[in-house]
């Protein structure tokens, strides 16, 4: 008797349109290929168009089994290339996106049928979508473990009263040292370890409303996933199993995406601005554990000022450094370098507009990674063993900064008020100082315990395999 063929299963994959969101996406998309999946990613029309300009998916790509399309973002156009802003988008989302969401779905439904939905954790309207299609749908947290905790736990820190703030003497008369110690799996916390949103006067904050509103709408999917591993944030884990769907733990996503062999594949990436590749060569003459990469990722902005004192640091540590200044790194002006600056690191810095960060991190000659902590960046350094200065900019960063430096002892975080000799001192101490070689071997010690996680038969290997078992393939 022959067996009935099944059908290719098809997922639908639609990250928050943002560098940091779109990355995981695209390298869990890039899993679910592999396990046989047909896949529909879905940009909004801005970043679609980005992505081709950076040549991080050439318009010539004609895979059959994994296409992209796009929805507008509900904003006004712009020709920037740049980040656009957070809350709008936010905001945008949850109130223009469905309806062409919807469309886009039901237009899919032919060959082969939309079998499920992954969506970003941010982008819940989908849910609605999926409910209305009667199809499953999972959504993927880009968060942390710890990150995403934090969030669930904004309605208590607003019931209780700990936000809004009184007034704006609260950011700096100490309340923030307030300690929070009654979250599950998070021992120690104060008020300015909690995603950055609270930090507010505002009863209506947009943010912290959104945020609460997310949280409590991730009930309703199928499962969450997350890029972590549980050795990583075991107590956390464990303290979050009872307030959601299953969660499954597929991380480091940038480990288990090596093992995919598909050379189509590996010509789709993520990278939003043009990735410069000439400082990988540039690595290649420096002696090993010898330079200091710096990227402060997508979103984060700094003044010109703090931008000088983060460029005297790093000269005054005398030690090689590489580092990334996007187009829109300083605030509403161009970024300005002293040429004094210029003379004084000649030969031994290289400035970039956006690099392979991967490539870069698991390159012998990185000794270290002065990082904003968003998640992507954390959790890459530590699948590549690199130690950090972490300078949170918002969001859950500063919960990250808080756990890479106190839970898992492989980072030091900069003063916001940032000051040269301040990262002169935190610069030489990552690279040559006592404390430096202890949280390095600690960074080694995480680096094997994410490979073992993402392995065949790890935690991670096997948690992927569960879940699309589980609950992304169809039903027969």
């Amino acid at each position: 008797m022959g067996s009935i063929a099944r059908e290719k299963p098809h997922a639908v994959c639609i990250p928050f349109p943002a560098q940091g969101h779109i990355t995981p996406m695209i390298k869990l998309a890039k899993l679910l290929h592999s396990f046989g999946f047909h896949i529909t990613f879905v940009n909004t029309h801005y970043n679609q168009s980005r992505l081709l300009k950076s040549n991080a998916v050439s318009s010539h790509l004609h895979l059959p089994d994994f296409c992209f399309e796009s929805i507008p973002d509900g904003l006004p156009p712009s020709d920037e290339d740049a980040t656009q802003d957070i809350p709008s988008l936010c905001n945008s989302s949850t109130k223009n996106l469905l309806s062409p969401f919807l469309d886009l779905v039901e237009n899919l439904n032919s060959s082969p049928p939309v079998s499920c939905i992954v969506s970003d954790g941010v982008m819940s309207f989908t849910l609605d979508a999926a409910e209305q299609l009667g199809i499953p749908e999972v959504l993927f947290w880009t968060t942390s473990a710890c990150g995403m905790m934090a969030y669930i736990h904004y309605k208590d820190l607003f019931q209780r009263g700990l936000t809004p703030l009184k007034d704006e003497s609260y950011l700096t008369n100490g309340y923030l040292d307030t300690p929070v110690d009654w979250v599950p799996g998070m021992a120690n916390m104060k008020l300015k370890d909690f995603p950055s949103f609270i930090r507010t006067t505002n009863p209506e904050e947009f943010m912290v409303n959104f945020v609460i509103r997310e949280t409590k709408r991730a009930s309703r999917a199928a499962a969450i996933i997350l890029n972590t591993y549980d050795e990583l944030e075991r107590p956390v884990l464990e303290a979050m199993a009872s307030l959601l769907p299953p969660i499954y733990t597929v991380g480091p996503l940038s480990l288990q995406t090596t093992r995919i062999s598909s050379t189509q594949l590996a010509s789709i990436h993520s990278n939003l601005w043009k990735e410069e590749t000439e400082c990988l060569q540039w690595l290649e003459g420096r002696e090993p554990s010898s330079v200091i990469y710096v990227n402060f990722g997508s979103i984060t902005v700094m003044t010109n000022h703090q931008l000088i004192e983060f460029a005297f640091g790093l000269a005054n540590s005398k030690h090689d450094f590489l580092w990334v200044i996007r187009p829109d790194l300083v605030k509403g002006e161009t970024a300005v370098l002293p040429p004094e600056f210029t003379t004084e690191t000649k030969g031994r810095s290289l400035i970039a507009s956006w690099c392979p960060q991967e490539a870069v991190l698991s390159h012998p000659a990185i000794g270290g990674f002065l990082t904003h902590n968003g998640w992507n960046s954390t959790i890459e350094s530590l699948s590549s063993g690199v130690a950090m200065i972490g300078w949170p900019f918002f969001a859950e960063q500063q919960t990250n900064c808080k756990f890479m430096c106190d839970e898992w002892g492989v980072g030091m975080e900069i003063d916001n008020n940032v000051k040269r000799d301040e990262v002169e001192g935190l610069v030489r101490e990552l690279m040559r100082g006592e404390k430096g070689k202890e949280m390095k071997s600690k960074a080694m010690m995480w680096k094997e315990s994410a490979v073992r996680a993402t392995e065949a038969g790890g935690s991670s290997f096997l948690n992927l395999e569960r879940l699309v078992n589980e609950m992304l393939l169809p039903k027969v």
